[in-house]
């Protein structure tokens, strides 16, 4: 992954383009729009070159507000030329031929993506074309016309950051420091507390740690997953998070639990790699330790305790029983109470149940982001634990629950094709067992009272996390 030549010799071509920009610019070097416009105009690699690095620079001198008016600029004036695109749609209409369809192709692509082509000459210029989408994306929460330039960049980046340009690379201690401080940083499911914590999940025997780089993010990674080798599926996250003894290391592991996933570059929303990532380390993970059978997540439930909320108002799910003991969840350390269990965990396991198979978003697929994740990916829901995690965080979004997906190797592709194209949710007997009555006949959907959860960056509460 050295790439230090090919940043040398764009850094010298860049060199000596700054001599040709007072003339492809007549000396308005530092004003970002005519920068912009010099850079879709021009002709010249050396000046291209020198013309992007100059916008990135003075893109990073900007204030917010500055960040935004340059956004409005690419929103208002990077657009195709209505005039063109309407005179190629009525040769094409009147003429189908392959020359009229290129033509009509060329006329509505938008100038932005040129720009952006172009831009990405500069040396560095792929993670500064990152970080400026993680601007535009927060400031797009309140300028829906910034959702064009997100379509544009979408569009490059799916391109730029294709798998076949990944690299999958195994993270251990004697992972560079510079590499393990962003894992410590970027972990985004349970918190890496400190350097002795970090060395607990990679140093030992049992314990992997996996992520994707990209040629262009030198020592950035996109998104990494962490792994327990055990001995029998997990049913807590304090099972996997300690240490294992020494007698228990000497047995041959039979299971790989993926416990955390987490995508590091919020500029990437929307671009998915952590379906690439989980088969791949489940590849890996097989050849190099044959005793492995098991292959399963142990996943928290971000949106369940959100979803019962509304739940609990609806009659016809709750009963005024079960009602009035889950009504107790919003006290502060209900969990510990002597009778929690038996008056509590039947119902909510029932419900979790109806959560994963049938609350449903608008667009049909179910509510649950990590869900909608390992059911795409073709995992099968196989357990929904109680009382799993009880840290703060685990008892405010799911009261405790996290699940087990499991990935068997024969039935991947199948149950993703069914979950793809039939919607079928396919789950252990186990978990149909916990609905108790509450199944819906013949119900196909249930749309949720909750929106579809705004997709966050691949880390903690992204879809992409397990």
């Amino acid at each position: 992954m050295n790439v230090s030549f090919f940043q040398e010799l764009l850094n010298t071509v860049a060199e000596q383009g700054r001599q040709l920009l007072p003339w492809a610019l007549g000396g308005a070097s530092d004003d970002i729009v005519e920068l912009s416009k010099a850079l879709v105009s021009s002709r010249g690699e050396a000046s291209g070159v020198a013309i992007a690095r100059q916008i990135l620079n003075c893109y990073r001198r900007l204030d917010s507000n500055g960040r935004r008016q340059f956004f409005e600029f690419l929103s208002e004036e990077m657009q195709p030329e209505p005039a063109e695109v309407a005179d190629a749609a009525r040769a094409y209409l009147k003429t189908p031929t392959p020359g009229a369809l290129q033509r009509l192709q060329a006329a509505v692509e938008s100038p932005r993506q040129e720009f952006f082509r172009r831009l990405n000459l500069a040396p560095g210029a792929t993670a500064a074309i990152v970080a400026l989408r993680h601007d535009l994306l927060r400031m797009a929460r309140s300028e829906p016309k910034f959702e064009t330039i997100d379509a544009d960049l979408m569009h490059l980046l799916g391109s730029w950051f294709n798998r076949g340009f990944l690299v999958l690379r195994r993270i251990d201690w004697h992972t560079p420091a510079v590499i393990l401080d962003k894992i410590i940083a970027y972990e985004a499911v349970h918190e890496i507390k400190g350097w002795d914590d970090l060395r607990r999940r990679l140093d030992p025997n049992d314990r992997r740690c996996f992520a994707f780089f990209h040629p262009s993010l030198v020592d950035e990674p996109l998104i990494f997953v962490e792994v327990a080798l055990m001995r029998e599926v997990p049913e807590a996250i304090p099972q996997v998070l300690q240490e294992a003894t020494k007698d228990a290391r000497a047995t041959p592991p039979s299971t790989a639990v993926f416990y955390s996933i987490s995508n590091c570059q919020e500029g990437l929303k929307g671009i998915s790699f952590g379906n690439f990532l989980i088969k791949q380390v489940v590849e890996e993970l097989a050849r190099e330790v044959p005793t492995l059978k098991t292959f399963v997540t142990l996943s928290p439930a971000p949106q369940f305790a959100r979803w019962l909320e509304e739940a609990l108002a609806d009659p016809d799910l709750v009963g005024a029983a079960d009602r009035e003991a889950l009504a107790s969840l919003r006290r502060k350390g209900w969990h510990q109470t002597t009778d929690a269990e038996q008056r509590l965990k039947a119902p909510l396991l029932g419900l979790a149940a109806h959560y994963f198979l049938f609350a449903k978003s608008p667009d049909g697929r179910p509510v649950d982001p990590v869900a909608r994740f390992h059911l795409g990916n073709g995992a099968r829901l196989d357990r929904i634990n109680w009382l799993a995690d009880t840290s703060e965080r685990g008892l405010r979004e799911a009261h405790g629950v996290m699940v087990n997906y499991r990935y068997e190797l024969r039935q991947i592709e199948r149950n993703h094709e069914a979950y793809v194209n039939d919607g079928e949710i396919v789950a252990s007997r186990a978990v149909r067992a916990l609905l108790k009555g509450r199944e819906r006949p013949r119900v196909a959907h249930e749309q949720a009272r909750l929106p579809l959860p705004e997709p966050q960056p691949e880390p903690d509460g992204s879809p992409e996390r397990p």
